[in-house]
């Protein structure tokens, strides 16, 4: 029974590779393929990882870097801001605030904060390192969360390129072969087509 099994396995492996093989039946066209397939494997496999991992990389570390640059800062609210009839316990808005710089100079700006609050209240916003107001940096778990969907997002978009370049060079070999055995047909065809009897 496993010697069946094996010479099955020898004879699909065997149909797999018949490209690679030395057969008078073997075009050109054929090996051209055969190398396409493989190159393009090669590269969805060890592109599209490599594509992901340094993505993934690079913004880890942007993460990284926003989380070390801003700060959280306290500031106050220089007017009202009013809960509108829709509001939720979350609802959030923009809003002038103010607050001291890392240079000890009062500086105001919009940030976004929640609604309902009075003129005066303490809101927390974000700062760069110039005191500048900026967006909350994504937590480490964010952070990685994110970093995990942009690496993905690049393996993927790696491994389609790779595969749609190789699907239309396989396409255009089919093509090419196609209008050869046209021409070929053309030539030999007329010869068949004689009646007999």
């Amino acid at each position: 029974m496993s010697s069946r099994r094996s010479k099955r396995s020898r004879i699909r492996t065997t149909r797999r590779l018949w490209r690679w093989r030395s057969n008078p039946l073997r075009r050109r066209d054929d090996v051209i393929e055969a190398w396409v397939v493989l190159t393009v494997w090669a590269v969805v496999v060890v592109g599209g990882a490599l594509a992901g991992l340094v993505t993934a990389l690079a913004a880890q570390e942007t993460f990284a870097q926003q989380r070390a640059e801003r700060h959280s800062v306290r500031a106050e609210l220089v007017a009202d801001v009013p809960r509108s009839a829709s509001a939720g316990a979350r609802d959030m808005t923009q809003a002038t605030v103010r607050w001291t710089g890392p240079d000890g100079s009062a500086r105001t700006g919009r940030a976004l904060v929640k609604t309902g609050q009075q003129a005066g209240a303490a809101v927390v916003i974000w700062t760069d390192g110039e005191g500048r107001l900026s967006i909350e940096p994504p937590s480490p778990v964010e952070g990685a969360v994110e970093a995990g969907f942009m690496g993905t997002t690049a393996a993927l978009a790696a491994a389609g390129t790779a595969f749609g370049a190789g699907a239309l060079v396989r396409w255009r070999l089919e093509k090419r072969r196609v209008d050869r055995w046209g021409t070929e047909w053309a030539l030999v065809g007329p010869q068949w087509g004689h009646k007999t009897g």
